[in-house]
């Protein structure tokens, strides 16, 4: 038997599901190889601790400049790397943001996709392959959502991610590809970015507990979300590339929580009532919204063994406890 660990490419291992997803595969015996854009500033927060000189013989992580844009650059890392699981998860994953670069989004978050899956089929690698699918492509389709629930996606974000996993079906189906699209629902976690609602929630409660501001400004405080943590989601997603057969999986706590729900909680996690700081802003409202979003993980614990543990509330307080740690 091979002593040769497993190789893994992991596209958008800078974010937050990115960086836990190398802490779990680096944990497991894994060699780790990230795909991360060139810039003219270091982008890699959320792996730092993880590096590992990649001159050292020992050495389990490497990361390597691409995009998703550049077929050619794709097919040579794939030929170089030649892995045997690829965690596809790289997107213009702002939902908000994607109406205002919709052509941009659908480049990287569907057509995106495509590259790398025909580099998978180009170079001739036997891999598995893991498409990072969201719950938002369900859109206006009226919840508990499955992996048999019509996508109706209310977004250039959604409408991307449709492509995507329709996509990844096809290499499927018509090459045989072991791919698996995983359809996570909403999870957060203190490595969210600062622009997404519940880590601005969190860190806004943290900041005006701490008399460093007084308000925080949302928009559409009704909308219902299955909110999760990610540190949970990444194990599942390698559960999904274990498996004997590749299909396609829901990730949710299977919960259902308002924005105002999770502001209340983030709030009262610091003495503070939330009406008194939060203030509305049309400014985030999306020209079309998701009004709710909640998963049925059934076939996941079913067939994977996987469930979600932590709560909404829990995680709330989870991701306020950081940033009260993170200002002292």
């Amino acid at each position: 038997m091979s002593d040769t660990p497993r190789r893994a490419l992991i596209t958008g291992i800078t974010g937050q599901d990115g960086s836990y997803l190398a802490e779990l595969l680096l944990s497991k015996g894994y060699q780790v190889h990230g795909l991360i854009r060139r810039s003219s500033t270091f982008n890699t927060g959320r792996i730092d601790h993880l590096y590992q000189d990649p001159h050292d013989p020992e050495a389990r992580l490497f990361l390597h400049y691409g995009d998703l844009t550049d077929a050619s650059r794709l097919v040579t890392l794939i030929e170089k790397i030649h892995p045997d699981e690829v965690y596809h998860l790289a997107a213009q994953s702002h939902v908000r943001v994607s109406f205002d670069e919709p052509e941009f989004t659908g480049n990287t978050t569907g057509v995106g996709t495509t590259r790398l899956l025909e580099a998978i089929r180009m170079v001739g690698v036997d891999c598995r392959f893991y498409q990072a699918s969201s719950s938002e492509m369900f859109g206006a389709t009226p919840p508990p959502q499955n992996e048999d629930t019509p996508f109706y996606p209310r977004s250039p974000y959604g409408a991307a991610k449709v492509y995507g996993y329709w996509i990844a079906r096809n290499y499927r189906e018509g090459h045989n590809l072991f791919a698996v699209n995983g359809i996570l629902f909403n999870h957060e976690s203190p490595r969210r970015g600062e622009t997404f609602v519940t880590r601005k929630i969190a860190r806004a409660a943290a900041r005006i507990a701490r008399g460093e501001e007084k308000f925080v400004y949302l928009g559409n405080l009704d909308a219902i979300r299955d909110w999760g943590y990610a540190p949970e989601y990444v194990e599942g997603m390698w559960r999904m590339l274990q498996a004997d057969e590749p299909t396609d999986y829901v990730l949710a706590t299977g919960t259902a929580y308002t924005v105002r729900d999770f502001v209340q909680h983030c709030f009262a996690h610091v003495n503070l009532k939330w009406e008194d700081h939060v203030k509305f802003d049309e400014s985030y409202l999306r020209p079309t919204e998701v009004d709710a979003l909640i998963g049925d993980p059934a076939k996941a614990h079913d067939i994977l063994g996987w469930k979600a543990q932590t709560m909404p509330d829990q995680l709330a307080r989870i991701m306020v406890d950081h940033e009260l740690g993170a200002m002292t």
